[in-house]
């Protein structure tokens, strides 16, 4: 039975305004998100943010009359901090996890069973796309520097990530214990020795910038 944590507990610092409660096409960012994973065939969604957020997207209400059940939970001080609390109340008969950042709305419910449907022959499975940009280093100016970066097999990582959830926490629990900082949950699978499987389902970009949204409104109308 698959289970989801939608972590959308982050400040938006870097966007300059409320990426989650900002709206894509009339519609709250986060409970763009949260929809596809309450369509996705998921028994339970939890999403780790403000009780502020949670009233302001609108995702309260959703949860009265929601037939999946749909929680909230407060985030921690890091990521990894935020989806272990999300993962700490996921009801006992979730066997499975996917782990989404609230601001990639464009995930749709097919990308959801798409993914799954991957992660159910490997253990572990990602959304993400090949690099196709030129790569290069900089120095501390900004300045580019003489080496040549192969994107040769190189992956520009999403969400949602999914897992066996008995895997992921021997997982954060290796991350604990050896006091690392991870910024997804591919790299703390890594720790314990399990590859993930990636997976390629369409446009899936995150809103991190403001022209980001005004993308991503063009991307969703024209689909």
């Amino acid at each position: 039975m698959l289970g989801a944590v939608i972590v959308a507990a982050g400040s938006s610092r870097r966007a300059g305004f409320d990426k989650l409660e900002a709206l894509l096409d009339g519609v709250p960012v986060l409970r763009r998100s949260v929809e596809s994973f309450l369509a996705g065939g998921c028994a339970c969604v939890v999403v780790v943010c403000p009780q502020e957020r949670w009233i302001h997207t609108g995702l309260a209400a959703l949860a009265e009359k929601s037939r999946v059940p749909l929680l909230r939970v407060d985030g921690g001080a890091e990521r990894q901090d935020s989806v272990a609390a999300g993962l700490a109340v996921l009801p006992a008969e979730v066997t499975w996890v996917a782990v989404h950042d609230g601001a990639r709305p464009l995930i749709t419910p097919e990308g959801v069973s798409l993914c799954f449907a991957a992660a159910e022959e490997t253990g572990a499975a990602a959304c993400a796309h090949p690099v196709v940009d030129t790569l290069k280093r900089a120095d501390a100016s900004g300045r580019s520097l003489p080496e040549r970066v192969s994107r040769e097999h190189l992956w520009g990582m999403e969400t949602p990530q999914i897992f066996r959830l008995d895997l992921l926490r021997r997982a954060y629990a290796c991350v604990a214990q050896q006091g690392l900082s991870v910024t997804d949950e591919v790299s703390a699978m890594e720790t314990i020795g399990v590859p993930t499987k990636l997976v390629q389902v369409g446009a899936n970009m995150k809103i991190t910038l403001p022209g980001d949204l005004e993308l991503a409104e063009l991307i969703y109308r024209n689909r």
